[in-house]
């Protein structure tokens, strides 16, 4: 199998990285050219949880890619996915295989891409959950952040060769966990990042924003409200990896500390790979959205990921206020219009009093 992974930030450079010391033929493309220049010249320098290690891997720039292409991972910001599609459409053919390797409710808008086109996209789309983490420091650096597994299914949750091959190329990474209701996942997903946008709304490491039990407990009430904006959308959300919907479903008291214990396991799941390498440095502290923010000082792909819970809790009557509030209030930071800092905590902890919907 032929896979061409567009966006080679950390998620596409950490998955072509790894496929390709293990054998597969990968090519690896990004607009950003120096990145691609770093790439071809030197390979990935990877560090991280793993390690120091240079990786040799076939980078190319947009311009340069060839088709027919068998199998392509779209890991660009979830922002710039049905973009990345739309340029390659002259590269595809009804085999081709389209993947959507990032955050967000993409599959059908690449569907409707790629029906636009005159292409079988409900045919062509594969759905798909990355979760491991990292971060594109500089050109040619990549840094591994954290552990997790892939969740990979077919859209219309059958097991096919391609899927299966596939999942054997990314094994050489992680876990790859198949799935028969990848959309509920998906789903699941992004749900449970209105806590991630909850966490960068300051600018601190994630035990002293989630790691405090009063700040937990907004973002539990935030991702309660999320998850019913799933079940109004008639949503069977799954379970995967640390989140289970099932703890997040708070009626009483002790379902409160529950899901707040489950929220410290999160944690501690996410960060204990990091204690394993005491002497590293970690640059990247925070989630992909803080890092956006903070250090790349640019917009997060919150509007076109979990921002589309209040589309979709709109067209659906339910109730949408804590997220709406919250995704606002990420959007004024990244508009220079809002300062990053606990005051925003302050702020959303009265919004949710105010509305009624404080845990128990």
């Amino acid at each position: 199998m032929k896979i061409t992974i567009v966006g080679a930030g950390a998620i596409g450079g950490l998955a072509g990285a790894y496929m390709s010391s293990a054998g597969h033929d990968v090519t690896l493309t990004d607009r950003w050219s120096e990145h691609v220049d770093a790439m071809k010249a030197k390979g990935l320098f990877i560090d991280g949880v793993r390690g120091e290690m240079t990786i040799p891997v076939h980078a190319v720039h947009p311009a340069e890619l060839e088709g027919p292409l068998e199998m392509v991972l779209i890991a660009t910001k979830s922002q710039h996915a049905v973009e990345a599609v739309r340029q390659l459409i002259p590269l595809m053919n009804a085999e081709t295989g389209v993947v959507s390797f990032q955050n967000g409710f993409n599959e059908p808008d690449l569907v409707a891409a790629l029906d636009e086109a005159g292409l079988p996209g409900d045919r062509m789309v594969i759905g798909a959950i990355p979760n491991y983490g990292g971060a594109l420091v500089d050109p040619g650096y990549i840094e591994y952040v954290h552990e997790g597994p892939i969740q990979l299914g077919e859209m219309d949750g059958s097991t096919t060769p391609r899927l299966t091959a596939l999942a054997e190329a990314l094994g050489a990474l992680t876990e790859v966990q198949l799935s028969d209701k990848i959309w509920g996942q998906i789903w699941a997903k992004e749900v449970y990042a209105s806590q991630v946008v909850f966490s960068a709304l300051v600018d601190d490491r994630i035990r002293n924003t989630l790691g405090v039990e009063r700040y937990a407990r907004i973002a539990g009430a935030i991702v309660k409200e999320a998850l019913e904006i799933a079940d109004a959308n008639g949503i069977d959300v799954q379970a995967f990896d640390f989140f289970d919907p099932a703890n997040y479903r708070v009626e009483t008291a002790d379902d409160t500390r529950k899901l707040l214990d489950n929220i410290n396991h999160a944690i501690w799941l996410l960060k204990k790979d990091q204690e394993t390498k005491p002497t590293h440095d970690f640059k990247k502290k925070g989630s992909g959205i803080w890092w956006d923010i903070v250090y790349r000082n640019r917009p997060s792909e919150t509007r076109s990921s979990s921002g589309k819970l209040i589309e979709y809790g709109k067209a659906a009557g339910a109730d949408t206020r804590l997220n709406a509030k919250l995704f606002e209030m990420i959007y004024e930071i990244e508009d220079g219009k809002r300062e990053l800092g606990f005051q925003n905590y302050d702020e959303l902890e009265a919004y949710v009093a105010a509305c009624g919907k404080a845990l128990p």
